[in-house]
């Protein structure tokens, strides 16, 4: 049909192509969206001229949008789960198998049920969830707030903790989901090295003499994706960095369930009495990805700041997920679970290293004492960026070292997982991904 000619009718299409109303209605909507038809309303749909450019113009919005915050490459793989038929080999959660699913979904049955599951909790969260999390903390409950996961609280923290154009001090490498927390709020970032005992205290007073930074952002046990703990030396030094300096830590606090040889030490928040220490905790590590339940630990003025901005930003976490996880926290489940899940978790590191073990490019810097995953250096020619994108051509999805590294990265990584794939998936995994950097 020529430009400008208007369609006959729904009926009329219906009878000649003995279709319903509503299947003609739904191909008219289809070729609207393709830009091949235009409806004007009381008058019918014209054919669009095949020379009509029906493309809508967005060059205004880069514009008025101003510049780019948020790193799009780096966020493009946080959380990336990948396809069924590829192998998961960065994948910072729980595999299936591993989460306590049956005794979760009986608990949010019988959640669905009840009237609590339904009613509206304070925005701070549920009173007795934010007792049962504040007793791990040696907190006082009101120091709680809930969030929906740890990664909304880390934005949320920065963002209330800072003001655009700050800085934050972040160990080096790092989880890449902060810096784009950072990004997110405005922030610049400054890295500080870390090594087998945590993030380098002597580099980090200079730094912080030298931006005046008010908030270091730390991993103290299990970080992400080095695996590293912080000695005792170091974490009473960076906590006298920070009352010395004003400062706040924010402590992400992720892996603390999920400990191998050893469980994690006691959270820097136990050893600061001043308000300087805010944790992050989340629920989505240890049990589900799901359970998207996280919260947020803070004394003094800054948790009440987070408290009062947090009710601008929503009222509250869904009552039915703080349900279930107030009852999963409080079964027997919990304990038995978190000792499956060392064992399970310890078996496929090991299966994981030993699947490295037998390579000539891959090399594991330090054995990894609990979290989810393998810090890997590749032979100094190699781009870890090419070899994790050809990785994923072959089916393996491998984490690209650079996203942990703030700045330049000073030699080629990978991240590779253990909570998600099963043995003989990380050994096809390994020998694929072996292949590729060959």
């Amino acid at each position: 049909m020529s430009a400008g000619t208007r369609l006959p009718g729904v009926r009329e299409l219906s009878a000649r192509f003995q279709a319903s109303a509503a299947t003609i209605s739904n191909a008219l909507a289809e070729l609207t969206a393709r830009g091949l038809v235009r409806a004007e309303p009381g008058r019918g749909t014209f054919v669009i001229g095949r020379g009509h450019s029906s493309r809508p113009d967005y060059a205004w919005q880069s514009q008025a949008l101003g510049a780019v915050r948020v790193d799009a490459d780096r966020a493009s793989r946080l959380g990336a789960h990948g396809q069924p038929e590829q192998l998961p080999l960065s994948w910072g959660y729980l595999a299936d198998e591993l989460q306590p699913t049956e005794h979760l979904r009986r608990i949010g049955a019988r959640v669905a049920r009840s009237a609590r599951g339904w009613d509206l909790t304070p925005p701070s969260g549920s009173a007795e969830l934010r007792r049962l999390i504040a007793a791990e903390y040696r907190a006082q409950p009101e120091d709680v707030q809930i969030v929906p996961g740890g990664q909304q609280a880390l934005v949320f923290a920065l963002r209330t903790l800072a003001e655009p154009g700050e800085t934050v001090v972040m160990e080096s490498p790092t989880y890449p989901g902060a810096i784009l927390a950072a990004q997110s709020a405005g922030l610049r970032i400054a890295a500080v090295p870390a090594d087998a005992e945590g993030i380098r205290t002597d580099l980090l007073a200079d730094e912080l003499e030298r931006t005046r930074a008010r908030v270091v952002y730390l991993q103290p046990s299990f970080a992400n994706p080095t695996g590293a703990v912080m000695s005792d030396l170091r974490r009473r030094e960076v906590v006298a960095l920070a009352v010395a300096r004003g400062a706040f830590i924010v402590e992400d606090d992720w892996a603390r369930h999920l400990g191998l040889e050893r469980p994690a030490p006691a959270p820097l928040f136990t050893a600061d009495a001043d308000g300087h220490v805010v944790s992050i905790t989340t629920l989505a590590k240890p049990i589900s990805p799901g359970l998207r339940v996280g919260a947020i630990i803070a004394r003094g003025p800054a948790g009440a700041r987070l408290r009062a901005s947090r009710i601008a930003d929503d009222l509250g976490v869904s009552p039915l997920m703080q349900e279930v996880a107030l009852e999963f926290l409080s079964s027997s489940e919990w304990a038995r679970h978190r000792k499956r899940l060392r064992i399970a978790l310890g078996d496929r590191r090991d299966a994981l290293l030993a699947a490295v073990a037998g390579s000539d490019v891959l090399q594991v810097p330090a054995l990894p004492q609990g979290g989810l995953h393998l810090w890997v250096r590749l032979p100094d020619d190699a781009d870890a960026r090419t070899v994790s994108r050809a990785a994923q051509t072959e089916g393996v999805l491998v984490g690209d070292g650079s996203h942990y590294f703030v700045d330049e990265p000073p030699s080629p990584y990978l991240r590779l997982s253990f909570g998600a794939a099963s043995p003989p998936q990380m050994a096809e995994g390994v020998r694929r991904l072996e292949s590729v950097v060959h």
